[in-house]
C-alpha cells in the first residue's frame, strides 16, 4: 500500500513547513503560477503511467469548437469578433470512477496533509472533493494533433500533475491578467490579438512528476497540438471550496459521455 512519503519527494517538498508553504502561496499570488518539478516521486509516476496506458481503451474522446469565454455565442458581434471566434480543443478522458483504490492519485488526493498543503497555498479556508462520481480526479489524453484552444477557465484555479510528455508539442502557453472577470471587463482586443499571434505569449516548462497550480480565470492559455506517437498524459486533481458541488450532468455528458 503507497503511503504519501512514497508518491511524493517530501525532502525536496515538505508541505508541512510553514516556510515553504509561505513562498508556495506567495509564487502563485504573485505569478498565478506555481510549478513544483518532480513533486511526485519516479516511481508513483510510473505506476500512474501504466495504468493510465492499461486504461486508455476506456477514455472518452472529444472534440469540440468553442470561443476563449467558453460561453454562447453573442449575435451582437460579428463571427469574427473576439467572443464569438472559435477554437478547438480535443482530448481523452477517464474519470474518477475507473482510478483505482490503491492508486497514488486517489491516495493524494483524499491524504488531509496534502489537502491542507494545497488549501493554505490557494488562501482558501478548506477544499472539498466533488459530489458527482466522476470529476474529482481525472487523467487526460492528447494523441498527435489533439489540443486545448485558447480560453479562460471558469474556476479560480486548477491543479494538474504531467505523466507523460509527449515527443514534441504538448506545451503550455499562456498570457496572464487578459480580462478582469469580477469587474466584467474581457478586453476583447487584447484577447483578438492573442488569436492573431500578436501577443508574446509565456510558457509553463514541466516534466513528468510536476505538480502544477494555475489560477486561470484571467489569464488566457492553451495546450499546442501534441506532435509525435507518444500521448501526453496530464491529471486534473478538482478541488471545490464549497461542500456538495457536483459538475452539471449536460457538462458531465459533454465532457464524460455519460453521467455515472
Amino acid at each position: 500500500m503507497s503511503t504519501l512519503n512514497t508518491i511524493l519527494d517530501l525532502s525536496a517538498y515538505p508541505i508541512d513547513d510553514p516556510d515553504f508553504r509561505a513562498e508556495c502561496r506567495n509564487t502563485l499570488a504573485r505569478t498565478g503560477a506555481l510549478v513544483l518539478p518532480s513533486f511526485m516521486t519516479p516511481k508513483a509516476v510510473e505506476q500512474v503511467r501504466q495504468d493510465g496506458l492499461e486504461k486508455q481503451h476506456l477514455a472518452y474522446y472529444t472534440t469540440n469548437q468553442h470561443n476563449v469565454y467558453l460561453s454562447e455565442s453573442d449575435p451582437a458581434f460579428g463571427e469574427d469578433h473576439a467572443h464569438n471566434q472559435k477554437v478547438t480543443s480535443s482530448k481523452g478522458c477517464i474519470t474518477d470512477d475507473v482510478i483505482g483504490e490503491d492508486s497514488p492519485l486517489r491516495i493524494l488526493y483524499n491524504a488531509e496533509r496534502f489537502r491542507d498543503f494545497m488549501s493554505y497555498v490557494l488562501d482558501e479556508e478548506q477544499l472539498y472533493e466533488f459530489a458527482d462520481p466522476l470529476s474529482s480526479i481525472t487523467l487526460h489524453y492528447a494523441d498527435e494533433g489533439q489540443e486545448l484552444g485558447w480560453h479562460f477557465d471558469n474556476s479560480s484555479f486548477a491543479t494538474t500533475l504531467l505523466i507523460q510528455k509527449p515527443v514534441d508539442g504538448g506545451v503550455f502557453e499562456y498570457v496572464e491578467n487578459m480580462r478582469d472577470a469580477d469587474r466584467g471587463e474581457m478586453n476583447y482586443e487584447g484577447v483578438e490579438r492573442v488569436l492573431k499571434g500578436e501577443v508574446k505569449v509565456k510558457q509553463l516548462s514541466m516534466e513528468p512528476g510536476a505538480l502544477v497550480l494555475f489560477r486561470g480565470r484571467n489569464a488566457i492559455h492553451r495546450v499546442t497540438p501534441t506532435e509525435g506517437d507518444i500521448t501526453r498524459m496530464l491529471v486534473v486533481l478538482a478541488y471545490n471550496t464549497q461542500p456538495n458541488v457536483a459538475l452539471s450532468e449536460t457538462a458531465r455528458m459533454t465532457f464524460y459521455g455519460r453521467l455515472a
